[in-house]
């Protein structure tokens, strides 16, 4: 139902005579003061106002309730079979399975990436400081847990060369990388990186890590890449260098050492770096030589053992002796180090999430069906957890073999099966063999792998996109190398929440004009065309308005009042500002503090004799100031569901202010004939669907002020 005001019209001149004593008295005008007798009406629509004091009570208990409905709902109506997906994710593809179409597929995926992660793992195992063995150990159980437990169907998760890199840096700094004390360590933070993946998982908390921003998780593996590869040199020069996770040590250990370079292993492992890199090349560009790209690992590793057996070379060093046969049952040790390891397990489970669950969901999306983040996640901790009672260091999914394992045609979780298999094959039967792999080979994939975590071309994106980015990639990035992973990560977190708060306390403030010929009101920055009216200031706020951005909200009226003073817009002279609107359809939440503000402003107003008015808030927002007072404070007369409505309710009475001398020079002359008073009323009646619809040029009269909307026609 429409709420409808009134416009005086020449005939009832005297009536605004009398009231304008009145008017010009009030420092609040009500726009119901409005409608008198004989004047055009305007269409208004009403906004509803919720009971403050049912509304409360009756929201939390709707939104407790329609929670726990909604749980109850679900369980009741889920089947036997959906119960069986919740706690086993491989039913899914399983019920489904086609194995003319899915089988082929997935035993050649399992194959090829099963063949690149043999040498991989056992190279990560190394860059963390362990025996290789620990790196096909962490290759082999927590595939075959995952595949059970994950959602992913195309994810490959074992070691990677990030967490492995963190691995070694937090544990060197304990203990020496030779004592068992080291090894017991990193089986112990695969535990607890499952089981804190698991809580947060059960606990529905992945939400967390989405403050950390993309900038800074770039900018973190770019340095971290520089650090792994520098890390890897000495099985290039032949001499020991110092490990530390910062760029400087790493540098000046490696001056240090020149004297006692060493050709061979230079010179094989930049070979192999070669073939590795073409080969990784060649797979990437060419889709008939994808099988390349996965094959790099198997191709140095097998060429390096030839060389090695062959010529015995006795300057280059060797993987030694590797335990044949599959991992044995233990349970983790050393839970009096739980606390020291506490920062390394939110850091190892954070990349877990960025990078596992992020590739998962875009590997999902690519293959067509949904993803669970937290289901992913807790299958992620399963895994780990199961792992650690069998002597693995933490995994994740790995960007590089996911992409092979997808890029091979990968359609289900059968094609990890298969790669678990082809892991559980090399620990009984080939570890013999592994003995004579050379350690430049190992360190050439791991360089080759972490060649793709230096992120330039996202440097150079957000540099051409948004500055503000490409600082907090450059402050990542400097600080991870300078001082090390850890402080590397707080700070470009920190950095990164100090820009979030910043633009949350300095919101978004546009002031809004008409664009011609509509009843539309948008920026006049953006639409330089769009028009406002003399005395009235429309102004949107694009944030949610809380205890940190009040006083910049206040400060920034403040300049669009005076700033509106000294423009020129549309419709009456006017000396000054007569009205502030509020369009708050974009003002998600207001708390205490912005009530108190908008409080304290509305009296501010009113001592300057200056309406505000409230423009389309929402039913929370409306709500709150419900409850607080204000909108009895301001008026319920005074709150609109458009900007528009405002706009005409506001006009009228700045317009009536102009009209209160002319009324009084008005009575001195000879009234209008019965004529002119018929043939203005009609005009009037011409004028609201103008405006509604947006058309009125064809309709304006010769009399029409062109600087008028048919909202204001000029009176005779």
């Amino acid at each position: 139902m429409d709420r409808t005001y009134a416009s005086p019209s020449s005939q009832n001149l005297t009536a605004i005579t009398t009231n304008s004593v009145d008017f010009a008295s009030s420092s609040s005008p009500s726009p119901t003061s409005m409608s008198t007798g004989g004047s055009r009406a305007v269409k208004i629509i009403p906004l509803e106002h919720p009971s403050a004091t049912a509304s409360s009570s009756s929201a939390t208990a709707s939104a407790s309730a329609s929670v726990v409905s909604k749980w109850k709902a679900r369980m009741k109506g889920m089947t036997w079979k959906e119960w069986i997906e919740l706690f086993f994710p491989c039913y899914r593809w399983m019920r489904t399975y086609k194995v003319r179409e899915y089988l082929q597929s997935d035993l050649m995926a399992g194959i090829t990436v099963g063949i690149m992660l043999v040498p991989q793992s056992m190279s990560y195992a190394k860059l963390a400081g362990l025996q290789p063995i620990y790196g096909l150990y962490s290759g082999f159980i927590p595939i075959f847990v995952y595949t059970i437990f994950g959602s992913s169907r195309q994810l490959a998760i074992g070691p990677v060369a990030l967490t492995s890199l963190l691995v070694s840096n937090v544990l060197s700094s304990i203990v020496e990388p030779s004592d068992t004390l080291y090894t017991e360590l990193a089986i112990l933070l695969a535990l607890m990186v499952g089981i804190l993946e698991c809580i947060m998982a059960l606990l529905r908390l992945g939400w967390i890590i989405r403050f950390i921003s993309h900038s800074v998780i770039s900018g973190f593996t770019t340095a971290s890449a520089f650090v792994i590869a520098l890390s890897q040199a000495k099985y290039f020069l032949g001499y020991e260098i110092e490990r530390s996770s910062k760029i400087i040590p790493l540098v000046e250990s490696i001056i240090s050492g020149a004297d006692k370079f060493s050709w061979p292993p230079f010179i094989m492992g930049s070979l192999m770096l070669a073939i590795l890199l073409t080969m990784k090349h060649l797979g990437k560009t060419r889709k008939y030589l994808r099988f390349l790209r996965a094959a790099g690992p198997l191709t140095a590793v097998v060429l390096g053992t030839a060389f090695v057996k062959i010529y015995h070379p006795p300057s280059i060093s060797l993987v030694g002796d590797i335990p044949q046969g599959l991992p044995k049952f233990s349970v983790p040790k050393q839970f009096g180090h739980v606390k020291s390891l506490i920062p390394t397990t939110v850091l190892i489970t954070g990349v877990a999430i960025l990078e596992s669950v992020g590739i998962a969901k875009a590997l999902a999306a690519k293959n067509g069906y949904e993803l669970d983040s937290n289901q992913e996640l807790f299958g992620l901790g399963v895994a780990n957890i199961c792992g650690s009672f069998f002597s693995i260091y933490p995994t994740t999914g790995s960007f590089s073999r996911s992409a092979v394992n997808h890029e091979s045609g990968a359609k289900t979780g059968l094609s990890g099966l298969v790669m678990g298999i082809i892991m559980g094959c090399a620990l009984l039967f080939l570890t013999p063999v592994f003995e004579y792999i050379p350690q430049c080979a190992l360190a050439a994939i791991v360089i080759s792998a972490v060649i793709g975590l230096v992120d330039y071309d996202e440097a150079k994106f957000l540099w051409r996109v948004d500055k503000k980015d490409f600082l907090l990639w450059t402050i990542t990035c400097t600080t991870t190398l300078l001082l090390g992973i850890e402080i590397g990560v707080l700070v470009g977190v920190g950095v990164s929440l100090a820009f979030v708060i910043h633009e949350s306390a300095n919101p978004h403030i546009a002031v809004l004009g008409r664009l011609p010929g509509t009843t539309i009101y948008r920026n006049t920055q953006q639409y330089p065309e769009a028009y406002t009216y003399n005395g009235i200031v429309i102004v949107r706020i694009d944030a949610p308005i809380y205890f940190a951005n009040t006083s910049y909200i206040k400060d920034r009226l403040r300049d669009y009042e005076i700033e509106k003073e000294e423009s020129k817009g549309r419709g009456p002279e006017v000396s000054r500002i007569h009205f502030v609107i509020l369009e708050m359809a974009p003002v998600t939440y207001i708390d205490s503090s912005a009530v108190q503000a908008l409080k304290e402003l509305h009296q501010e107003y009113k001592s300057r004799d200056i309406q505000l008015a409230i423009s389309n808030p929402n039913r929370e927002v409306l709500l709150t100031l419900a409850k607080a007072g204000v909108i009895d404070l301001i008026g319920k007369e005074w709150y609109f569901v458009r900007v528009h409505d405002a706009v005409q309710v506001c006009l009228q009475h700045v317009q009536r202010l102009t009209e209160f001398p002319k009324a009084r020079d008005s009575l001195a002359e000879n009234k209008s004939s019965l004529f002119q008073r018929l043939l203005n009323q009609r005009k009037d009646e011409f004028f609201q669907p103008e405006l509604e619809s947006g058309v009125h040029e064809s309709l304006l009269s010769k009399d029409t002020n062109p600087q008028l909307e048919p909202l204001l026609s000029k009176k005779t």
